[in-house]
């Protein structure tokens, strides 16, 4: 056997014979548990980088985990290859963006294989492959047909760099996501999913995921989606015929609504000032806002602008005139895009109306506060009403039911729930997606392509437009098409779908990736799904996670699954940082996963990044702990080598070795079993290996069964690195004379009766301080260990002339000699 770790040759090797025995190939099999197992797939729209080789680490060391402990695994790989970044990355190296994804792909994958990760490369899909995309189109036309997918006219977020919508969730701080550029509000037809139709399930559901997903996660969807109990409420327009309907969660308060407040791109903003003495101030109110994203619009400390419109509304409980005005603060996807202002007891009316002088009027009275009294602010509190017509004296939260069937009964709104959650805009702008399978006929309307002529094809081979805007408007022979209703000249959709479609239904082909006649095939959807372990960022918590639980829940509904929730179980690791900072090319601050893996190998690499932190942490690289991580690595290689020679061939020895080689075999075992399946704490069992290590590298067996213990002791250490450091450990099980893939043998049990030692350690102190330490048998009396630690000769020179007074014993740990 070498002597020297020479990892390069060794993980060439063994990608090799992996790659020719498909060594990792996934296979249903209603007889095993299975274990579906996913990181979220990545933009190939680059090079990997060390946060990939994390989320790769990670979900191949519970992947080989799991199969060792008797799971049928599926563990694929895929590409999120359509959107944005793969087509600005194009854009800025004047190539085409198919060409460049194909070619990153290409780049990827071998990274990858690199890195030794145990996918089922036979499952491998890409988003941008019409094979892909045919089946993502023909979710679309699902959606048209349940009335989910529809299209309208309305005011968007706008990214002017990318040229393209962006939904609300993709707006972060009031920028563009992916390019930072300020989003503004743009008015355009676009189409849209009713995402909101699932509102409630979609909160519902996420009881079923309490402690299984993070916490953190659960209450950022939760946030988003935001339900609101209260009441719609009908304020008729005085004068005109319409009327304006407000969302409120507090009806007890009608009758402290001073005005109304519309927002800015509400339809009667400009329709109620149109001809009257206002029109201009809401014109010029209008372009002031249009400026301003909807974060600073709505943030406490923005400042609050508002423009009356000249037009009054009619308060229905007490036929009261108010003004209705507009202001900045008011969103029109919101509710109902109105609100009414009660600055009595709103702290954000309250403000508005002090700087506009707008009166105010208590209607909620605290307990022992006076009516007359002036107020110096808002109070949101519960209390007796007041100035409320019939209703005045009742408790505020026992007269809500009773103002709603008033509400009702007059016609004018009733109790409601709302959401914060809006529906979700799928329109972009640009080139690098999925066409939209719909034709325009000026005969027949928007016409939906018939699933027979699936895919509506990508052309390949448009030439961008300057400054990222789409060819396909211009591409008449993309463009041009017949009605496939009545035959007359029509024209193609030219918008593309965004990129989180494409990712919210992915999960689901792994299950049967080459399946023609459906996405997926009822039988391998229904044996592989839920997902049983998901990997990926915080960053995806609202985005791809919430969509993609919305699709899975239309799926069901469909009838092409059964399971309510895509992913049962959610591990959300940390980022991977560098000087403080978050790796990116332009802060000068990233490590190239190949450097790393030429300089120190592929083991070295993933014992380093799953050492470094717990995953759930940010890891901050470190050059000295990459280092650190290669050395443990070779002296494991270099313990077998000096091993191997003098056992593989051994087969005798008894049943009485060694206690304390024993020992340490099932404790490094439990630990291992018990960091990697409950605690996902992989640092802590490198940790225990580690241990061991040290333990075995002084180690000397005294006889045969000391001998059949250390070479039991070394093929279990091999089975329980072998997740974390695949290649070294198959070369070194190989070297014994086993020729199975590692991953496939049964991981090592323990027995807890040998995890405890014969021997324990009592720390001895006299007056507290620290002077010796005895080792002595398990069960030792009480009596005997204060004789032995009396006669210590470091107690002796402490306690000196003085008299022992007590001594006091904390069973198997410590004794303290008082004097």
């Amino acid at each position: 056997m070498n002597q020297k770790y020479e990892f390069a040759e060794i993980e060439a090797k063994w990608r090799n014979i992996w790659a020719g025995q498909k060594a990792d190939k996934a296979v249903h099999d209603p007889n095993k548990k299975k274990f579906y197992l996913l990181e979220m797939f990545p933009y190939p729209s680059g090079r990997i980088h060390m946060g990939h080789v994390r989320n790769y680490a990670i979900g191949d060391l519970l992947g080989r985990f799991y199969r060792m402990n008797g799971y049928n695994v599926l563990h694929p790989m895929g590409w999120d290859a359509f959107g944005l970044p793969a087509e600005n990355a194009a854009i800025e190296r004047g190539t085409h963006p198919h060409k460049w994804t194909l070619q990153n792909i290409s780049a990827m994958r071998e990274q990858i294989k690199a890195l030794g990760v145990g996918y089922d490369w036979d499952r491998e899909i890409a988003t941008c492959h019409p094979g892909y995309y045919k089946w993502t189109q023909w979710f679309f036309l699902q959606f048209m047909k349940k009335g989910i997918a529809y299209r309208k006219k309305t005011f968007v977020n706008w990214c002017g760099k990318c040229h393209t919508v962006l939904a609300n969730e993709q707006v972060e701080d009031g920028a563009c996501w992916r390019c930072d550029t300020h989003v503004v509000q743009k008015e355009m037809v676009g189409w849209f999913l009713k995402i909101t139709d699932y509102a409630e399930e979609l909160l519902a559901d996420l009881e079923l995921l309490a402690g299984k997903w993070p916490d953190r996660v659960l209450t950022m969807q939760k946030n988003w989606i935001g339900k609101s109990v209260g009441a719609k409420v009908k304020f008729a327009v005085d004068g005109a015929s319409e009327s304006i309907e407000v969302f409120t969660t507090r009806p007890d308060t009608l009758f402290g609504a001073m005005f109304v407040c519309l927002a800015p791109e509400h339809e009667l903003t400009k329709k109620l000032s149109a001809g009257g003495t206002e029109e201009a101030k809401v014109a010029e109110f209008l372009k002031t806002v249009a400026k301003q994203d909807t974060l600073a619009r709505t943030s406490e400390d923005a400042e609050k602008l508002g423009v009356f419109t000249g037009r009054y509304a009619v308060n229905p409980m007490n036929g009261e005139k108010i003004p209705v005005w507009s202001a900045n603060f008011i969103l029109a996807e919101y509710g109902t895009g109105a609100i009414m202002s009660v600055p009595a007891h709103d702290t954000r009316d309250f403000a508005f109306a002090k700087k506009y002088n707008l009166p105010i009027r208590r209607v909620v009275l605290q307990e022992g506060e006076d009516e007359k009294a002036p107020l110096e602010s808002a109070y949101s509190g519960d209390g007796l009403l007041v100035s409320s017509g019939n209703f005045t004296g009742m408790n505020n939260r026992e007269a809500v039911p009773k103002i709603n069937e008033f509400l009702k009964t007059a016609g004018a709104g009733e109790g409601s729930t709302v959401y914060r959650l809006r529906d979700w805009g799928i329109s972009r702008q640009r080139y690098w997606g999925s066409p939209i399978p719909v034709i325009h006929c000026h005969k027949c309307g928007v016409v939906p392509v018939p699933e027979k002529d699936l895919p509506v094809v990508l052309p390949t081979d448009a030439n961008l437009l300057s400054e990222g805007r789409s060819p396909l408007p211009e591409l008449e022979s993309f463009l041009n098409v017949q009605c496939p209703r009545c035959g007359a000249d029509a024209k193609r959709e030219t918008d593309t779908m965004d990129t989180f479609i494409c990712s919210s239904w992915y999960y689901h082909r792994y299950t049967s990736p080459r399946c023609e006649s459906a996405p997926a095939l009822r039988e391998e959807i229904d044996y592989w799904m839920p997902v049983d372990k998901y990997i990926g960022g915080i960053e995806h918590a609202i985005l791809h996670l919430l969509y993609a639980r919305f699709f899975n829940k239309f799926c069901r509904d469909i009838g092409l699954l059964k399971a309510d929730e895509p992913f049962s179980n959610l591990l959300t690791q940390g980022m991977v940082i560098k000087d403080g900072a978050k790796m990116s090319k332009s802060k000068g601050n990233v490590v190239d996963p190949d450097d790393i893996l030429r300089r120190y190998g592929a083991d070295t690499a993933r014992v380093f990044i799953l050492f470094a932190a717990p995953p759930e942490r940010d890891l901050e690289w470190d050059d000295s702990g990459i280092e650190g991580s290669h050395r443990f690595v070779t002296r494991v290689y270099r313990l077998f080598a000096k091993w191997i020679p003098e056992l593989r061939d051994f087969k005798g020895g008894g049943d009485a070795p060694d206690a304390e080689l024993r020992r340490m075999r099932h404790v490094t075992i439990k630990r291992f079993t018990l960091d990697v399946r409950d605690r996902t704490h992989f640092n802590t069992a490198i940790a225990a290996g580690m241990e061991l290590l040290n333990f075995l590298a002084d180690y000397a067996p005294k006889n045969d069964d000391d001998k059949a213990e250390l070479k039991g002791t070394l093929l279990d250490y091999l089975k329980v690195l072998h997740p974390f450091m695949p290649f070294l450990t198959q070369e070194l099980y190989s070297e014994f004379g086993y020729g199975e893939y590692l991953t496939t043998v049964k991981w090592p049990e323990y027995s807890e009766a040998f995890t405890v030692s014969d021997v324990q350690t009592i720390v001895v102190q006299v007056m507290g301080k620290v002077r010796a330490k005895l080792e002595v048998p398990v069960g030792t009396p009480e009596e005997e260990i204060k004789k032995l630690a009396l006669v210590q000769e470091k107690v002796v020179q402490a306690i000196g002339s003085g008299t022992v007074k007590k001594i006091i014993v904390v069973p198997g740990r410590l004794l303290n000699i008082v004097f």
